[in-house]
């Protein structure tokens, strides 16, 4: 309740972009940790052969360079998986491209996948795995296309970023699910997918020290035939798991904010509470399909305790949110870690 009238007295007011710099440069800073004594859940679980504190971890988009993955484990988040990171660094879309509908609780973005670039990450992380925060710490690396890497080198471009980044990553995630990366959510066609995963899980499973685990990160807006054909390309390569579910494009008539904001907002992902029910309808077809062959980690619309003991009731594995971070505050991981148990 404290951050909720923080957030319409402060936040709601500011720039959603620049809220967010300020907020990532507390939890960097390790403010939060330090002032609020957050309570750590101990409830582990075995996932693709990695061990987790517990099953909430934060979702990719909030740590793009893997700046405040400390800060944000001691919030109590039970892994982070950083990025979206591209081969190559690049600005992202020009701004503004971050906006709230605050009725909805929900979030648009366009981000674009800014970020620092492969290289510069693959070094951060380095020395944070020699730290003692960091060496035990579960880091998922989420990998997307460089915006101006043309899709016939697309396999090259995604190679590039796992060569460099997968000595550091707990797991992998290939994103092919994006919708402000133009052309990206094309490589979902099973066609365009194979020799994409392909190539990658070639890199992760040549890893020096030990095959790095494999996921691929999949759209809510795909036909659930296609939903299927993942799910069969996946078993089919050998991959670990599927993360579903990316943003939304989709606008639905149940959005409560009125449509003139909406329209104003532009094009770009949405997520929140909205997106609930169509995620979870891919994470049941894809445990019915997949059976405990795969890991699926559950995304989209997790807000409460209760949606993150729903999502595993469901058959999910491990559970991530995000845009409920926006809204809630830095107590909000603690709590739906202990929704974990």
């Amino acid at each position: 309740m404290v951050y909720r009238a923080f957030f319409d007295a402060v936040f709601r007011r500011m720039d959603p972009e620049t809220a967010h710099e300020r907020a990532f440069a507390a939890i960097r800073a390790g403010r939060f940790a330090t002032r609020l004594a957050v309570p750590q859940t101990h409830a582990p679980r075995t996932v693709m052969g990695l061990a987790f504190p517990n099953a909430f971890g934060l979702a990719a988009g909030f740590d793009k360079n893997a700046k405040a993955v400390p800060g944000l484990l001691a919030l109590g988040f039970g892994h982070v998986e950083i990025g979206t990171v591209t081969a190559r660094p690049q600005p992202g879309n020009p701004r503004p491209r971050l906006f709230r509908l605050v009725e909805d609780r929900a979030v648009i973005n366009r981000m674009g996948f800014n970020n620092e670039g492969a290289a510069e990450v693959a070094s951060r992380l380095h020395r944070l795995r020699r730290t003692r925060a960091g060496r035990d710490a579960v880091i998922g690396v989420n990998i997307g296309k460089t915006k101006a890497t043309p899709a016939e080198d697309a396999v090259a471009d995604y190679v590039e970023s796992a060569r460099l980044l997968t000595p550091y990553a707990s797991y992998l995630v290939v994103n092919v699910s994006s919708p402000n990366t133009p052309g990206l959510r094309d490589l979902q066609a099973v066609d365009e997918l194979r020799p994409l995963l392909a190539a990658v899980k070639e890199v992760a499973d040549r890893n020096p020290s030990g095959r790095v685990p494999l996921l691929v990160k999949i759209a809510p807006d795909l036909a659930d035939v296609d939903v299927d054909a993942v799910a069969d390309l996946a078993l089919e390569l050998g991959l670990d798991g599927i993360s579903a579910t990316n943003t939304t494009i989709a606008r639905p008539e149940s959005l409560r904010t009125d449509r003139a904001t909406i329209e104003a907002a532009g094009p770009g992902g949405l997520s929140g509470p909205v997106l609930a029910e169509r995620a979870t309808e891919v994470l049941v077809r894809l445990r019915a399909r997949v059976g405990d062959r795969l890991a699926i980690i559950a995304v989209g619309g997790v807000t409460t305790p209760e949606d993150v003991r729903a999502r595993l009731a469901a058959g999910a594995d491990l559970v991530q949110g995000y845009t409920g971070f926006i809204y809630e505050g830095p107590l909000w991981p603690s709590r739906l870690a202990a929704g974990s148990v």
